[in-house]
This record gives C-alpha cells, sequence and structure tokens, in this order.
C-alpha cells in the first residue's frame, strides 16, 4: 500500500528535538494555502489489516513531517519524524514497530489492531519554520465471529413468554430475522433498546421459528445458525379410519389409520380399553401410526383406539368398532379345521349306520329264529305225543320250553332224524342244567 513516489525516509541523523521546538513555536499559525488533509485508506480498517494515512493538499518549501498520536503534538506521543529530503528520520516514543513514515507524509500502519483506533496528528514544517498541523481519525473494527441465539425457554408451551438473546455483547448492530424475512409487526414482539434481545409474549405454535439474529459492523456482517423454538400445545384429537369394520374371519385383512394434523407426536394403540399387545399377525408402521391385521380372527374382534401424545398432554381417539364373523361348521370351539370337523362327522355318521344295520340285523335274526321255533314246537309235540316215556312226564314240558329257546342253534347243524334221538336229549340236556 504504499504510494507511489514516495519513498519511506531514510538516514540516522536525530532531528525530532528541532522539529518539536519548532512546531510548539509555530502550531497554531494559520496557512495561507488550502489546508492539507488525511484520507484514510481504506476508510474502515478490520482487524489485521494494513492501513495508509495518506496526506493531501501539502504545498511551499517544506523540511520535513511529524507525526503523533492524539489530537496534539506532545513529545512523549511522537510516532515517527522525517526531513522531505531524506537525510534523516526517527521514531518516537509512541512508535509500535508497525508504523513507517514516507517523504510526502504518509504513514502506514501494518496489521492494526484495536487499540490503534483513535486520532492521528500531522505536523507540516516548511523552510521558514512556518507549521501546519491536521488532524485524522483512524477506525479499526473487528471482524465479527458469527453470533449465537440463546433463549430462556427452549421448549415453551403456548401462551408461555420467551426471551431470546444475541450473543455475544459488543458494540455493533443487531438485527432479527424470522423464517429469513424481516421481523414483522406485531404487539407480541419487543425488542431491547439495543436490538440485541427479542421478546415473544404469549407464544402459538405458529412462532417455532427460525429465528436467526445478525451482528454488523463497517467491515464485516455475521449471521447466527437458526434457532427454533419447541412449541408445546395441547393436541387435538385423533381419530381411526379403517379399511374395513366388518371382516370375515381367517379371510380378511384389516388396516387401521390414526389420523392426526399435529406433528412431534408419539402414538400408541388401544384394544377394549388396555394397551394393545401385538400378536404375530399385527404389524406397526415406523412411526405407529398404522396397525395392520392379517389374517383377522375372531378374537381381534372389539374396541379399538388411538393416542396422541407430546411433552405437554395427550388425546385419545373415539373408539373403533371391529365385528368379526365367522362360520360354525368351518371352525369349531377347539380350533379344529374344516376338514377335519367334516371327517368327524362322516365317521359318525357311518359309525351310526352300522349300529343300526347291527340292531335291524339282530332284529331280523330273531324274528327268524322266533318263527323257526314254532315249526320246532309243533315238530316236538307230535314226538312227544308218539312216545309214552315222556308224554306224561312234567319235567319233559320244562324241556320242551328249554328247547325252544334254543332252536337257533338247532338252526346252525343238520335237522334231526328219527334215527338219532339221543342227539336230541343231549341238546336237551344241556339246556336243562343251564
Amino acid at each position: 500500500m504504499e504510494p507511489r513516489l514516495a519513498p519511506a525516509c531514510r538516514g540516522c541523523i536525530p532531528w525530532n528535538g528541532l522539529l518539536l521546538a519548532v512546531s510548539l513555536v509555530t502550531f497554531w499559525n494559520l496557512p495561507t494555502t488550502a489546508q492539507p488533509t488525511i484520507e484514510l485508506v481504506p476508510f474502515n480498517a478490520a482487524e489485521g489489516m494494513d492501513v495508509l494515512l495518506l496526506v493531501h493538499n501539502v504545498t511551499g518549501d517544506l523540511l520535513g513531517y511529524g507525526w503523533y498520536r492524539g489530537e496534539g503534538v506532545e513529545s512523549n506521543q511522537l510516532i515517527a519524524s522525517c526531513r522531505t529530503d531524506g537525510s534523516a528520520n526517527a521514531t518516537g516514543p509512541a512508535h509500535s514497530g508497525r508504523e513507517t513514515i514516507y517523504l510526502n507524509g504518509s504513514l502506514l500502519f501494518q496489521n492494526v489492531t484495536q487499540n490503534d483506533t483513535g486520532y492521528y496528528t500531522l505536523l507540516i514544517t516548511k523552510n521558514d519554520l512556518q507549521t501546519e498541523s491536521v488532524t485524522g481519525q483512524l477506525r479499526v473494527y473487528p471482524v465479527l465471529p458469527s453470533p449465537v441465539i440463546t433463549s430462556n425457554n427452549s421448549s415453551p408451551v403456548e401462551q408461555d413468554t420467551v426471551v431470546l438473546t444475541c450473543g455475544p455483547e459488543t458494540q455493533n448492530t443487531y438485527m432479527w430475522w424470522i423464517n429469513n424475512q424481516s421481523l414483522p409487526n406485531s404487539t407480541r414482539l419487543e425488542l431491547s433498546e439495543d436490538n440485541r434481545t427479542l421478546t415473544l409474549f404469549r407464544v402459538t405454535r405458529d412462532d417455532t421459528g427460525p429465528y436467526m439474529c445478525e451482528t454488523r459492523n463497517p467491515v464485516s456482517v455475521s449471521r447466527s445458525d437458526p434457532f427454533t423454538l419447541n412449541v408445546i400445545y395441547p393436541v387435538a384429537q385423533p381419530s381411526i379410519e379403517a379399511s374395513n369394520t366388518t371382516v370375515t374371519e381367517h379371510e380378511n385383512t384389516v388396516v387401521l389409520t390414526c389420523r392426526t394434523n399435529d406433528t412431534g407426536i408419539s402414538i400408541c394403540w388401544f384394544f377394549n380399553g388396555q394397551s394393545l399387545l401385538l400378536t404375530e399377525r399385527m404389524k406397526l408402521s415406523p412411526d405407529n401410526s398404522t396397525l395392520t391385521i392379517n389374517p383377522v380372527r375372531r378374537e381381534d374382534a372389539g374396541d379399538y383406539q388411538c393416542e396422541v401424545s407430546n411433552e405437554a398432554n395427550s388425546s385419545k381417539s373415539d373408539p373403533l368398532r371391529l365385528d368379526v364373523k365367522y362360520d360354525s361348521t368351518q371352525v369349531s370351539s377347539s380350533g379344529l379345521s374344516g376338514g377335519a370337523i367334516a371327517g368327524i362327522v362322516i365317521g359318525v355318521v357311518a359309525g351310526v349306520a352300522l349300529i343300526a344295520a347291527l340292531v335291524y340285523f339282530l332284529y331280523i335274526k330273531k324274528t327268524e329264529g322266533a318263527s323257526d321255533q314254532r315249526d320246532l314246537t309243533e315238530h316236538k309235540s307230535s314226538d312227544h305225543d308218539q312216545s309214552h316215556s315222556h308224554s306224561d312226564n312234567s319235567p319233559n314240558k320244562i324241556d320242551e320250553v328249554a328247547y325252544s329257546a334254543l332252536n337257533f342253534n338247532a338252526q346252525e347243524s343238520k335237522k334231526p332224524t328219527s334215527a338219532s334221538p339221543s342227539a336230541t336229549e343231549t341238546v336237551y340236556s344241556e339246556v336243562k342244567n343251564k
């Protein structure tokens, strides 16, 4: 940033004492020509920059220059001095090692800091020992870091008052933004005198943000990261939407959906007034808003509810009734399949038919036996009428009755002949013993 055609003063002959003496005599003499001026390049400096105090409108036969810190020319505030012919220069008590004086009177500050902020005075000495002076102001500003927003309550409930503060505290200008827009005119918003604090009265869910604060000075502008308020509100009552409320057991799938317009909430399910216990046939969506039952069984029939909640409160839906129809001929209370039940029914029917057939068979046999008994009885009676040895014997009558009871067995053997009466007696004797 050194000015052209203006080399720095060189030499080692001190002359600042003479310059100071002359300046003390003639400092207040008014010039007869245009006033010298000082231009700061740049006008507003950021920390770490180089700044040139450039001198204008210096005319006449000049002897030299001297720079002082402050608005006066006190010897203990001398920074540097220089003869215009370059024969001598000197540094004073206020020199920091970062200042360079040039032959045209300009002064260069390197790597300025905020401590360099202030007034600087240039003393111009002419060959006739007349002097002029001019004072300029150096402004050094910090490069602003990103500000940070803090809150007295980051999770307020609706109607609370929230105070947002932009930090750190500096002598800079503060500005606020909501949703990337300037603050709206509202009686619920209030800024502090320095704009560093923003107060929100009676917050609502629409005041969540995001908020940003901005700090600025003449050399830099910096904005904070977005800050979002988590405004907690009373949640609205949800509702349940069902794909079907009347279904058939084992044949249908049911999808229940919890409907809510609220955000930032959690969802849970209830069945018949109790927390729902999930079975292997039930599945919840990742956000718990949807419940799927596949397949539906009769034990799934009942009242379903969903509940939404946040940090402040909760709300439960009205019950939704799910009806499950089932066919008793297809599924028994024991849980047997339709095929198994059909097999059981068929077996029972077959068993009943077999028993009926057996009874019928025995009935027919008994009827046939009774008929044969009458035939044999008549035949036996005729035989006994011809026999003299048994005609009047009363046991013979008993034998006849007993014998007739065994007519069924007699049918199984060959019909007895007259030549074998002993066979008939044997049968009779056995019956009698019984």
